[in-house]
């Protein structure tokens, strides 16, 4: 039975270059067509989407503020965790402006929701091109890749992107001048934050692959732990206001996500070295 599965692997992967991208155009195809069905439901619910979650950091009832606050009390802080957000007011001079700004959200609602389905078809497309070995290790891939994209857009929403507005929309150089901001810049900025995290958390998956293959190690990542210190360091700085605890608020889960991701090196290459102590042997009876 195994020998049939990795035969029918082997001869896709023994394709014609032509073949390859027939097939990699469907998976192509069919990766459009889900983006497509669920950006119907964000062309339809734009307004209900744009209110509730795209200004969602922008309305005071955001419930990360609500958090925040209630965090502080229970600390014994007072109200120094409590975030009043600044009162944006956003412009459009653009005659097709919010036309395409629904458009837009649309794409970028359907390309999150269908997330896990684009790259199970990457994965679909990869898969006979790797190794028996590969294959094994790469188990519980398309859940772990959707499970990190979607904590890592939890975490920019909630935390980077309340901070990151407020910051930006408060910071005055002069009181001469009043900030107003244009609706496409917000939502450009809103979509680099989130989507930008969302690949960024995928770091332990990467981390786990790149040791399989023998790429990288838990040695080489903890010889550069202080050149990924300094990095997550200037990236918290940038992103969060000049504050002591909400740089520490993004600079914590950023640098922990460095340390899983060199447990995971770790671990990873713990389990190759036992295979290779112990290799695994097929009975005939089941091959």
């Amino acid at each position: 039975m195994f020998k049939k599965i990795f035969a029918n692997n082997s001869d896709k992967a023994e394709m014609s270059f032509f073949d390859h991208l027939e097939d990699l155009r469907w998976h192509i195809i069919r990766s459009v067509a889900a983006i497509a069905v669920v950006s119907v439901f964000g062309f339809i619910y734009t307004k209900e989407i744009l209110d509730n979650v795209i200004f969602g950091p922008t309305n005071a009832s955001f419930p990360s503020y609500i958090a925040m606050c209630k965090i502080s009390h229970w600390l014994g802080m007072g109200d120094k965790l409590c975030i009043t957000p600044v009162k944006v007011q956003f412009q459009n001079f653009k005659m097709a402006g919010q036309v395409m700004l629904q458009f837009k959200l649309a794409f970028i609602i359907g390309l999150v929701v269908a997330f896990p389905y684009i790259f199970y078809e990457f994965w679909r497309f990869v898969k006979p091109a790797l190794k028996e070995k590969e294959i094994r290790g790469a188990r519980g891939v398309i859940f772990w890749v959707s499970f990190q994209f979607f904590l890592g857009i939890g975490f920019s929403y909630f935390l980077m992107a309340p901070f990151t507005i407020n910051f930006l929309a408060g910071y005055t150089i002069t009181d001469k001048a009043v900030n107003q901001f244009f609706l496409d810049d917000y939502f450009s900025l809103m979509t680099q934050i989130i989507l930008g995290m969302g690949i960024l958390f995928e770091l332990p998956v990467l981390v786990f692959f790149l040791t399989k293959i023998g790429l990288i190690t838990p040695d080489f990542m903890r010889s550069y732990r202080r050149h990924a210190i300094v990095v997550i360091l200037v990236l918290a700085a940038v992103i969060t206001p000049p504050d002591v605890i909400d740089q520490l608020i993004v600079f914590t889960p950023l640098y922990l996500l460095y340390e899983i991701s060199i447990f995971i090196s770790r671990k990873a290459l713990k389990e190759m070295d036992e295979k290779d102590r112990n290799p695994v042997v097929v009975d005939d009876e089941w091959s």
